[in-house]
């Protein structure tokens, strides 16, 4: 197995607490049950042959467009009136920094390490989550699921996250197998994986750390 020269890191989950954390938090707070969430999505995706959220994801869906077609749904099976609007407001408000992680990628960067971001992000929501975090002081460079049509677990979006890696300086020879992505969720780490990355699935941050300290050494 080649030896790490890249670490390309998820945002949500990973550089962040939990997402499953904010959910649990907005179902508290607004009264809309998890498994009404999914379901109109699921309702959405199958009227209108598409997933909102992945389409929102990859910016082929505005922010303005997703609010309508969910509240219309969600209203439809709660029989009220709900404020989905105010859905990012509730999911940042309990999003916090992962900061063992980040200082691991700290000490990572300071010992000459190179690190990649790669993520799936809403376009409009870029102020909120890049406020969140020093990412451009960590990162050389970023790929934004918002910004470049495709999303993980896609495998264009890992070519085109070896590429933009490739361009950066003294990193033109850098193999896939030469970086890992630690993301938590397990169906983009295969995906990952298939591309040619190296993967370790963020369970508990102390466990990810670990995985990549072995494959740095």
């Amino acid at each position: 197995m080649a030896g790490v020269r890249v670490v390309i890191s998820d945002f949500g989950g990973v550089l962040t607490n939990p997402l499953l954390e904010s959910f649990v938090k907005y179902q508290e707070t607004t009264g809309i049950p998890l498994e009404v969430l999914g379901e109109a999505m699921a309702a959405v995706g199958e009227r209108d042959g598409m997933h909102p959220l992945y389409e929102l994801e990859k910016g082929l869906l505005s922010e303005a467009d997703f609010t309508r077609v969910m509240q219309a749904e969600l209203e439809s099976r709660l029989e009220h009136k709900i404020e989905f609007h105010l859905f990012p407001d509730h999911y940042f408000e309990h999003l916090h920094p992962n900061e063992p992680f980040l200082d691991f990628l700290f000490e990572y960067k300071a010992s000459g390490g190179r690190l990649a971001l790669l993520t799936n992000n809403v376009k409009e929501w870029e102020h909120r989550w890049r406020s969140m975090l020093p990412i451009d002081e960590l990162f050389e460079t970023v790929v934004d699921s918002g910004f470049v049509g495709m999303r993980k677990p896609e495998p264009e979006i890992y070519a085109l996250t070896h590429e933009r890696i490739t361009a950066l300086e003294g990193l033109a020879d850098v193999a896939p197998e030469e970086c890992v992505l630690v993301d938590d969720i397990e169906v983009n780490c295969t995906a990952a994986r298939e591309f040619g990355f190296q993967a370790v699935q963020l369970v508990e941050t102390d466990q990810a750390i670990a995985d990549v300290r072995a494959l740095l050494a």
